[in-house]
C-alpha cells in the first residue's frame, strides 16, 4: 500500500494529507465505478494526464472483462477468473489492458493498485485521493501484447488495492475504491500482423504472488527457473516502488544529517539490482514516482505526477545470459534495491523467447564487467551555526559496464553485448533557521544503453537513452497571521530509441512526458490549515517516430480544476495516433 503522509521537514513542514487534503466528510457511500471520458475534460477535477491512449489496430476486438465494480475496502487480495476469448483465438495484433477507477468522496490515502494474471503483473500504479466534495474517477490503459503467453489459457487473477476503511487514532477513513478491468484482443490480419511475442512469461514476485517487500539492501525477491533448452533471448521487466520511509527517497540525506536537517536517512540514492545465480546481471534505475498524497496533495489535483496512475516498467536485457539459462539446469533470478530503507515493493516479469527451429541451443557468457554493487559518493557541505544549517549535500553514482554472451541457434551463432552508462546525481541545498525552512532538490538519472547483436557479418544495434529529471523546491516561513508552505515540482520521463542494421538506420522514436506544478498552503498561527493558494500545473506529452508518427498534448490546471487542453502543436505532418 501507499499511505503518502507527506514528509515533515522544518518549521513549515511537508504537508501531511490528514491535515491538508483529506477533509472530513459524512458516512460511507456505496458508489460504483463512474466511467469518465478517456480524454481530459476542461472544468473537471478528475485526474487527467496528457498521455495518449494506446493506438489500436483496425480489426474489431474481443473484449474480455476481468472484473466489474470490484470494491476495495480492506487488505485482502481479490481473485478473479480469466478465460481466453473464443471468438478471437489468436494470433493477436495487439492486446490492450484497460481499467477504470472511482474513489468515493471522503477521506482516504492514495493506495497502490496492482493487478496480476497467473501471478504476472499486468498493471501497477497508485490511486487518487478524494475530498469531502470530490469523488475522483479516472481511466488507465496499457499495451500488454508482450504478455501474450499468459492470455492463451485460462488463468486465475488477483487484484490488490489494500485500503483501510474505518477509524484510526480518532480519524475516520471512509473513501471506498472501486475498479473495472478488461482486456481487448485485436485479431491479426494482413494489414495488422501479429508481432513476435515471448514464448514464456515468468512472474518474479514475493512469496504470496504479489509484489515482494525489500526492507534492506540485502533483501531480494527471487524466482527459480527451469527453462526449456532452446532459449534464445531473455528480458526482465522491473517495477520497484518506494514506500514508507523510502517513499520520498530523493529527499533523504546521510544518517548523521537526518536529525539536524529533519529528513530521512540512508542518503538520496536508490538503485535496483538484478542477478542471475548470484552473479550481477543488470541494473534498473528507480523512477521518482510521486503519489497523489505526496509532499502537498494539492499539487496533484487534477494533474497527477508523471506515471503516478500507471507505472512504466524498466526493461533489463538479459540475453547475454541466454546460453547459461538454456543448459537444462536450475537457475535463480533475483531483484534487490540498493540502499532500501524500509521499504520498497518490487515485481517483475521475465520474458523468454525460444528458438523455434531448434530443440536445444548452447552458449555461454563471454565477459561481464558489472560490479555487484554501486559505489555512490557523498559530498556533504552542510554548515551548522547556533542551531542554523545551510549548504548542500551532493550524492552521485556512475555505473559503466558491458556484458557479452553467445548462443548457438538454428540460424547460427549470435553474440549479444549490452553496454550501459547509468549516472545519478542528487543535489540538495538547505537553509534552516528560526524564520524559514528551505530544501531545494535537483536530481537527474540518465541511462545510455547500447545492445549489439552480431550474427556472422550482420550487426544489429539498438541504442536507448532515458532521462529522469526531478526538481523539488520547498520553502516555509512566517506570515503576518501564521505561516506558509510553498512547493514547486518539475518532473519528467524522457526516452529515445534508435535501431540500425550494420549502421544503417532502421527506426527511431522519442517520448517526452514533462510536468510542472506549484502550490502554496496557508496556516493560521495555531497551525490550522486555511487552504491552498495559487495552485497551478501543466503536463506535456510528446511522441514522435521515424515513420512520421506524431502525438503531442498539453494540459493545464488552476485552482484544482483542469483549465485547458491543447492538441497537436508541432505535429505539422498530422500523422497522429
Amino acid at each position: 500500500m501507499t499511505s503518502s503522509a507527506g514528509f515533515t521537514l522544518g518549521m513549515g513542514r511537508w504537508i501531511a494529507p490528514v491535515a491538508v487534503l483529506l477533509l472530513a466528510s459524512g458516512g460511507l457511500m456505496r458508489a460504483q465505478v463512474v466511467v469518465v471520458p478517456t480524454t481530459p475534460q476542461v472544468g473537471s477535477s478528475n485526474p487527467a494526464t496528457a498521455e495518449p491512449t494506446v493506438p489500436r489496430p483496425t480489426t474489431k476486438p474481443c473484449i474480455v472483462p476481468l472484473f466489474e465494480n470490484l470494491e476495495f475496502a480492506d487488505f485482502n487480495l481479490k481473485s478473479f477468473s480469466y478465460t481466453p476469448p473464443a471468438d478471437c483465438p489468436g494470433p493477436w495484433a495487439k492486446v490492450v489492458f484497460t481499467a477504470d477507477f472511482t474513489v468515493t468522496a471522503g477521506r482516504q490515502f492514495d493506495r497502490t493498485a496492482a493487478f496480476y494474471l497467473g501471478q504476472a503483473s499486468i498493471y501497477y500504479g497508485t490511486t487518487a485521493e478524494p475530498r469531502s466534495a470530490l469523488s475522483p474517477s479516472w481511466h488507465v490503459e496499457r499495451d500488454v501484447t508482450d504478455l501474450t503467453p499468459i492470455f492463451q489459457s485460462p488463468q486465475t487473477g488477483e487484484a490488490n488495492i489494500g485500503n483501510f476503511v474505518g477509524t484510526y487514532n480518532g480519524v475516520v477513513y471512509n473513501g471506498l475504491i472501486y475498479a473495472d478491468a478488461a482486456l481487448e484482443f485485436y485479431p491479426a490480419n494482413f494489414r495488422n500482423p501479429a508481432p513476435r511475442t515471448p514464448d514464456m512469461v515468468i512472474p518474479v514476485n514475493g512469496s504470496g504472488g504479489d509484489a515482494g517487500t525489500l526492507n534492506t539492501t540485502t533483501d531480494q525477491i527471487t524466482q527459480t527457473l527451469n527453462l526449456p533448452e532452446n532459449v534464445e533471448s531473455v528480458y526482465l521487466n522491473v517495477i520497484a516502488q518506494s514506500q514508507s520511509n523510502d517513499e520520498f527517497w530523493y529527499t533523504c540525506v546521510p544518517n548523521d544529517e537526518a536529525g539536524p536537517l529533519q529528513s530521512c536517512g540512508g542518503t538520496a540514492f536508490r538503485e535496483a539490482e538484478v542477478s542471475l545465480d548470484s552473479q550481477p546481471a543488470g541494473v534498473a534505475p528507480i523512477y521518482p514516482w510521486i503519489f497523489t498524497g505526496g509532499i502537498d496533495p494539492y499539487l496533484w489535483e487534477p494533474i497527477p505526477g508523471v506515471q503516478t496512475l500507471d507505472f512504466v516498467p524498466y526493461r533489463v536485457n538479459l540475453t547475454p545470459f541466454a546460453g547459461m539459462l538454456a543448459d537444462g539446469g536450475t537457475h535463480t533470478v533475483a531483484l534487490s534495491v540498493y540502499n532500501a530503507d524500509s521499504y520498497f515493493l518490487a515485481t517483475a516479469n521475465l520474458l523468454v523467447y525460444l528458438d523455434h527451429g531448434a530443440t536445444k541451443t548452447t552458449g555461454g557468457l563471454i565477459s561481464n564487467t558489472l560490479s555487484a554493487a554501486p559505489t555512490p559518493t557523498i559530498a556533504d557541505n552542510i554548515v551548522a551555526s547556533n542551531g542554523n544549517y545551510s549548504g548542500n549535500i551532493l550524492t552521485t553514482s556512475n555505473r559503466n559496464f558491458a556484458i557479452s554472451g553467445y548462443i548457438q541457434t538454428s540460424h547460427g551463432k549470435v553474440v549479444t553485448t549490452v553496454q550501459q552508462n547509468v549516472n545519478f546525481s542528487n543535489n540538495q541545498t538547505f537553509t534552516i533557521n528560526s524564520s524559514e525552512y528551505v530544501q531545494d532538490i535537483q536530481q537527474l538519472t540518465t541511462v545510455h544503453s547500447t545492445s549489439t547483436t552480431q550474427q556472422g557479418w550482420l550487426v544489429t544495434t539498438e541504442e536507448e537513452n532515458f532521462r529522469y529529471p526531478l526538481t523539488v523546491d520547498y520553502s516555509s516561513g512566517s506570515t503576518s497571521s501564521g505561516f506558509y508552505a510553498t512547493t514547486n515540482v518539475s518532473q519528467a520521463y524522457q526516452s529515445d530509441d534508435a535501431q540500425s542494421l550494420d549502421r544503417f538506420p532502421l527506426y527511431w522514436s522519442k517520448v517526452n512526458n514533462q510536468l510542472s506544478t506549484t502550490d502554496t498552503d496557508l496556516f493560521d498561527s495555531s497551525g490550522n490549515f486555511l487552504g491552498p493558494s495559487a495552485g497551478q500545473s501543466s503536463n506535456t506529452y510528446t511522441w514522435r517516430n521515424s515513420l512520421g508518427g506524431c502525438y503531442t498534448r498539453t494540459i493545464t490546471s488552476a485552482a484544482q480544476v483542469l483549465a485547458s487542453v491543447s492538441n497537436g502543436q508541432g505535429c505539422f505532418d498530422q500523422h497522429q495516433f
